[in-house]
Order: structure tokens, then C-alpha cells, then sequence
């Protein structure tokens, strides 16, 4: 069986993505007679020089191979100074693999105008990032090529291939039957932002919830997913004698989320604007619910074509409006239905990806 090497840094808590993402992609290589190996460099717990002589102590055995460096900046330095992936690049490509990167990050995190340390900071992870494509074999980019601006056009050792939502199991049928609609329909909120932006997102859905609950009676919004538990006292004063239903499940096995999600009549996604690295709108497309998000940040990737209703970001009004439709009326339910479950059964399926993943590695272009 052919190996590939998946290496990562420090985990991240209390879930961590990208571990997940390499747990799921290795399930679907397992297919194709491929064995996905899962290597932490735990250099941020023991030490830079410690973890870097153990590595080159294993690394021998990878020549010829190919290593996948997993790419988020926290994952590689505790303070977001990812200096030490460069060193770990440059060491796996001395000793005799092919090491490409899978930037879950293909930029600076954060934003430019802020503090003179995180603008340093930032420049820091954009030097990393070139670094490391430079050093790369193949470099795979979870957003279309087109919108990494620091990247040539048309870069020869580059690919976008998209990220799949990390869950056990997704609808399995394009077909659901149209229940409850309005009248006892659930709504769904993956993971809420931390402050200071969770007062005014959860402010937002409780907006919309009423909007929807003055039309149809006995709604239930649940929240699930990473800092809904730690929101619990916004939520419960933002709903306060309001007629709906407040359940609030907080972190769930990923079982519980395909089950949840998979089983809610629409999902809102307004943690600021949508884009394709927000994980839980990945979920929502795998269970085929229909999303309300924000525009702004969709334009030309896969989203465009899911079963989404973007509104403006921050118009609450607007996004009331498009809930109250899409929990009323059947055809546009169904529509939002099946374009979801399109893209995920041809974009975002984890054997699509590892096939995909596969091709660029052999040096072969697909369609993404």
C-alpha cells in the first residue's frame, strides 16, 4: 500500500480542524490503496531543537515520499511566529522527500490596520507562507488560486482543492419530505464567534428568529458547536419572552452534528461574512440544510452555487426576511435542498477530494 505522510504541529483545542480534515481525507485515500500517516511535530511542547532531531531521525524512512505539511499559523507557534515550519520544510526536503503543503492558510490572519505588533506579526506569516510554497514540491490551497493574491497566475505547482466537512456521515438522499414547514421548524446555529463579536451575532439571530416566529408559531433554534456553551447566558437573555424554543447543546460528538444539522428545516451562518474556510457552512452544504449567510466573501468560489440566500452583512431585516421565506415556502426550501446536496455529492465529497488530491500529486490536472 502507498504511504503519505500527513504532518502537522500543535493541536488545536478544544477541536482541532485540521486534524480532523486528515482523519477524513485519510479514509477516502484508504480507498484508492492509499495509507494516510498522521505525524505531530511537537515542537511548541518539547522544543524547536529536540523536535527537529527527532524528525530528521524519522524522516529517513519517508525518502522518495510524499510528506503533506498541514499549514495554519497557531498550529506551528504559539503566538503566530510560524518561523519553525520553514525549518521543518527545508529539513524534509534535505532529507530526500516530496514535500508539498496543504495551506489551510493562504494568507496572514487577522487584520492589517491594527496593532504596530500584529501588523509585524502578519508580515511574519506572509514571509512563511511564500517560504514555503517556494520550498514545496506541490502546494494545494483550500480557496480558488484567483483569489490568493501574492500567488502568480497560473503557478504551475499550485491547485486549489476544497476542504470537506469533517462529519461521519452526510444526507444520503436527495430526497426529503417538506415537513413542518413554518409551524415547528428548527434552525440551526453551528459554533458562535467569541467576543467582542458574539453579542452582536447572536443579537442578529435572535432578530431573525423573531422576524420568522411572528409568522409561523413554534419555532426551536439550537445551538451546537464550539463557544454556543460559553454564549449560553447572551442567548438566554437575547431570546428572553420571545416564543421560541432555545435548545443549546454546546460541543457534540460529530455524529450528533450530521444528525442535527441533517434533520434542521435552515441553518444561519452570520458569523461576518461567508467565505469557504468557515467549517460549519461546509457541515450545513454536507446535510444538505439551507443556509443564510452574509455576502461578500463568496464570490467566485463553490458557494455560489450551494443552496445559500445571502443577505448584506449586519441588515438584520434583510436576513429575517429570508428566513421567514425559506422556512414558508416549499419550492425555494426544495431548491436550496438540492443545490446542497449537488455540490456536496460533486465539490465536497471526501472520495472526490482525495481523487482529486491524488491527480495533482501524479502531476495531473482536475477540474475542481
Amino acid at each position: 500500500m502507498e504511504q503519505i505522510v500527513a504532518l502537522l504541529g500543535r493541536a488545536d483545542r478544544p477541536t482541532d480542524g485540521v486534524a480532523d480534515y486528515c482523519e477524513f481525507l485519510g479514509r477516502a485515500l484508504s480507498k484508492s490503496g492509499v495509507d494516510l500517516k498522521i505525524v505531530r511535530v511537537p515542537a511548541i511542547e518539547q522544543g524547536w531543537l529536540r523536535a527537529l532531531l527527532e524528525l530528521r531521525r524519522i524522516s529517513w524512512e519517508w525518502r522518495g515520499k510524499w510528506v503533506l505539511l498541514q499549514y495554519t499559523a497557531l498550529a506551528w507557534s504559539r503566538r503566530g511566529f510560524p518561523f519553525g515550519a520553514v525549518a521543518v520544510i527545508i529539513l524534509l526536503r534535505a532529507q530526500g522527500t516530496n514535500c508539498g503543503v496543504i495551506f489551510h492558510e493562504p494568507y496572514r490572519q487577522g487584520e492589517q490596520n491594527l496593532t504596530w505588533i500584529r501588523r509585524f506579526r502578519g508580515a511574519c506569516q506572509d514571509w512563511v507562507i511564500r517560504a514555503l510554497h517556494r520550498f514545496s514540491v506541490r502546494s494545494v490551497f483550500t480557496i480558488p488560486l484567483n483569489l490568493i493574491p501574492w500567488l502568480s497566475e497560473n503557478d504551475a505547482k499550485s491547485s486549489f482543492i476544497p476542504v470537506g466537512a469533517n462529519l461521519p456521515y452526510f444526507v444520503a438522499t436527495p430526497v426529503r419530505a417538506y415537513d413542518h414547514r413554518g409551524t415547528g421548524a428548527t434552525v440551526a446555529v453551528f459554533c458562535v464567534s467569541e467576543p467582542p463579536f458574539r453579542a452582536k451575532e447572536i443579537g442578529e439571530i435572535s432578530h431573525a428568529m423573531r422576524c420568522a416566529a411572528s409568522i409561523n408559531p413554534g419555532l426551536r433554534i439550537m445551538f451546537l458547536g464550539k463557544g454556543t456553551r460559553e454564549a449560553r447566558d447572551d442567548i438566554e437573555q437575547a431570546f428572553e419572552g420571545m416564543p421560541v424554543e432555545v435548545i443549546n447543546l454546546g460541543l457534540c460528538e460529530l455524529d450528533q452534528v450530521s444528525r442535527v444539522l441533517g434533520q434542521s428545516d435552515a441553518m444561519l451562518c452570520v458569523r461576518g461574512k461567508l467565505s469557504l474556510r468557515r467549517a460549519s457552512a461546509l457541515a450545513g452544504i454536507a446535510c444538505a440544510v439551507p443556509i443564510l449567510a452574509y455576502s461578500g466573501a463568496a464570490q467566485g468560489t463553490p458557494l455560489v452555487d450551494a443552496g445559500i440566500d445571502f443577505v448584506p452583512e449586519g441588515d438584520k431585516e434583510a436576513l429575517g426576511a429570508a428566513l421567514t421565506r425559506v422556512l414558508t415556502d416549499r419550492a425555494h426550501w426544495q431548491e436550496l435542498h438540492d443545490r446542497n446536496f449537488h455540490l456536496q455529492r460533486t465539490i465536497f465529497h471526501w472520495d472526490t477530494i482525495a481523487v482529486s488530491l491524488m491527480c495533482f500529486l501524479d502531476g495531473i490536472r482536475t477540474a475542481a
